[in-house]
């Protein structure tokens, strides 16, 4: 040691930082060990080498975490072996690493309904709510196993940290020590920019998130080679909204055609009232499934089934996200999510042409209902963007007796309430109601307990008791004189639990029930074509015969004869198009695959023996991805010039 000044110092550094790589591998594998159902893998065998490709992203975590408890270690002064230095850097150490080790266990449950690594986007969702500690309390409670785990893991850190200690050699701060110790210093910081980096060459961009899919063979196994706290610096100030110039304008005016002008309906005036069901995905409604063939099937919303017995539903709709947030903009503003929430990008704040102003400008009253604690999710931010008349929510209601302790007021009552409400406006009026009980913690009412079947997995029941709570309301609106002329959509925001192995191909998914209910307009009838949540916007305005041009990135899904059936969404780190035969993933500037529309897993990628249909489904895609990055950047989310 006395040869080369703080080697002990240093050998100590690079055990505390082998430590922490031993604990971020153990949370991969428990990661799987909770998702082993969502990350396609033929045998355990085949995580070795996924586990080793993760070594290059946690090297990048690791070294962003304890880049301050790396400085304060290899400062080229004597201090550094003093035990009260020593102390406080174990309290750095520690509170920056336990921090980061626990996102990697939140997203052991997590994961299963957002089906990503949680990034940047996923904490604005939380910063949104006014509940935060009755929320955290019930992960507690309801996943204490998660928690053991990790204070189990964290003591056992903790213990091994303090096998090795840096000794006193009480060396003198001598030119020696001092030169022998910036050289040291300097090296380790080039080592470090180069761990966190990814290597060191000039020609590739640092590492990110989408760099974990060059070492899978499906999809789902990229979020087993990442780390959470590794998404989440990633994408901490990141913007993947960036124009793209893939076609000229006459391709997306001809494929997009992103200013609608139907006149295919006698122009009218029926209210409108969109129900956005929390989580209510199609896997749980047996009329969404019966062209499935599923074994043993099994739905939970019958009051839904009946509806649809009398109604226009989409068999075959998307999700144009994966959060509550982007269900809102789709469905009321035709704005989709990608890799990035648009509500959670620097562009919300502007003019958009949306389901809401078109139809205050014909004189509607708008309102939005959601029963959480007001500002939750984000809702009533984005309705002020939009201009939504009058915002109801747990603050209106005031009357926390119906409160679930969680989330928000339980959906019987809340119901009820929304049509209270609304059967004492004038019409027109549009209203929307965002739901909130089909949730985690999966608990319904005590009144309730017992009364709907609890199925095969935790959501189930609490499908049943939304699905109640629907019949309730259906049952009172029907007596108000408002009833008959109203346009009723029902749409989930996006999927929650899955049991049914089918769901679990990306191609299920994100799948959601769309319906479309009236009572004056006959539309009736099952359809199997692609649908996504977009198409609900323009599809009212059909409906309703308006007359003027309006900004849409959906389509009519009643009579649009110029636009073919189409879904566009962001999945597994790829945009996809899906229209006619295939399916095409895009990475932003070109194809990477073509499937057959029933490859359900993507398994089988046509690249190689692309056709006529496949290049046009390129073209469409670019075109709309162009779109879509030019009207958000430029603001130009209107159909005026």
């Amino acid at each position: 040691m006395r040869h080369f000044p703080r080697l002990n110092e240093y050998k100590v550094l690079a055990y505390r930082l082998f430590l922490a790589y031993m604990f971020y591998m153990i949370a991969r594998f428990l990661f799987y060990f909770y998702n082993s159902n969502l990350i396609k893998v033929d045998s355990w065998t085949d995580l070795f080498p996924l586990a080793y490709h993760g070594l290059a992203f946690d090297t990048t975590t690791i070294l962003y975490v304890n880049s301050l408890f790396i400085l304060l270690s290899i400062l080229p002064f004597t201090i550094n072996q003093r035990k009260g230095y020593q102390v406080g850097l174990k309290i750095l150490y520690f509170t920056t690493n336990l921090i980061a080790f626990s996102l990697n266990f939140i997203d052991f449950i997590y994961y299963r309904y957002s089906f990503n690594r949680s990034t940047r986007a996923s904490m604005d969702i939380v910063e949104n709510e006014t509940n935060k500690a009755a929320l955290f309390g019930s992960f507690l409670i309801h996943y204490w196993h998660v928690f053991v785990l990790f204070v189990g893991f964290s003591l056992l850190w903790m213990y091994l940290y303090g096998k090795q200690k840096v000794k006193s050699d009480k060396q003198k701060l001598s030119l020696k020590y001092f030169f022998a110790s910036t050289v040291s210093l300097l090296l380790i910081v080039a080592l470090c920019i180069g761990g966190i980096r990814g290597d060191f060459r000039k020609s590739t961009r640092p590492i990110n998130v989408v760099d974990a899919s060059r070492f899978v063979t499906d999809a789902s196994q990229s979020d087993f080679v990442l780390n959470t706290p590794f998404a989440v610096i990633r994408t901490w100030n990141t913007n993947t909204f960036q124009k793209v110039q893939l076609v000229d304008q006459s391709t997306v005016d001809s494929l997009l055609v992103p200013i609608k002008h139907y006149k295919n309906n006698p122009k009218t005036k029926p209210n409108v009232v969109i129900f956005i069901l929390e989580s209510f995905g199609k896997e749980y409604i047996s009329s969404f499934n019966k062209d499935e063939q599923i074994k043993g099937y099994k739905g939970y919303a019958p009051f839904v089934d009946s509806l649809a017995q009398h109604s226009l539903i989409f068999t075959k709709a998307y999700a144009n996200g994966y959060k509550s947030i982007h269900g809102m903009s789709s469905v009321l503003s035709g704005i989709p999510s990608f890799k990035d929430a648009f509500t959670s990008s620097p562009y919300p704040k502007q003019k958009i042409e949306s389901l809401v102003s078109v139809l205050k400008s014909e004189g509607y009253d708008t309102s939005f209902f959601h029963g959480a604690p007001n500002g939750s999710m984000g809702f009533l931010g984005f309705s002020n963007i939009l201009g939504i008349d009058h915002y109801y929510g747990k603050n209106e209601y005031n009357n926390d007796q119906d409160f679930d302790g969680y989330w928000g007021i339980w959906d019987e009552p809340f119901f009820q309430y929304f049509n209270k409400t609304i059967s004492a406006k004038k019409q027109p009026f549009m209203a929307t109601l965002f739901s909130v009980s089909s949730h985690e913690p999966y608990i319904v009412p005590d009144q309730y307990k017992g009364k709907f079947p609890k199925g095969t997995n935790p959501m189930h029941q609490c499908v049943g008791y939304t699905d109640f709570a629907l019949k309730q309301f259906f049952k009172a609106a029907s007596k108000e004189p408002w009833f008959n002329n109203t346009i009723f959509v029902l749409v989930a925001d996006h999927d929650n639990l899955i049991y049914y192995d089918k769901y679990y191909n990306d191609q299920y998914a994100h799948t959601v029930p769309i319906l479309f209910y009236s009572p004056k307009f006959n539309y009736k009838g099952v359809n199997n074509e692609w649908a996504q949540q977009i198409d609900i916007y323009p599809t009212i305005l059909d409906m309703m015969g308006y007359e003027k041009p309006f900004r849409s990135w959906g389509r009519s899904l009643i009579s649009d004869t110029k636009v073919p059936p189409f879904v566009m969404r962001y999945s597994s780190d790829l945009y996809q198009m899906m229209s006619g035969n295939y399916i095409c993933t895009f990475d932003g500037q070109k194809a990477v695959g073509f499937y057959k529309r029933n490859d359900y897993a993507l398994k089988h990628n046509l690249i190689a023996h692309r056709n006529a249909e496949m290049n046009l489904l390129e073209k469409r895609c670019k075109a709309f991805l162009q779109d879509y990055m030019e009207r958000i950047i430029d603001k130009k989310l209107t159909s005026k010039p």
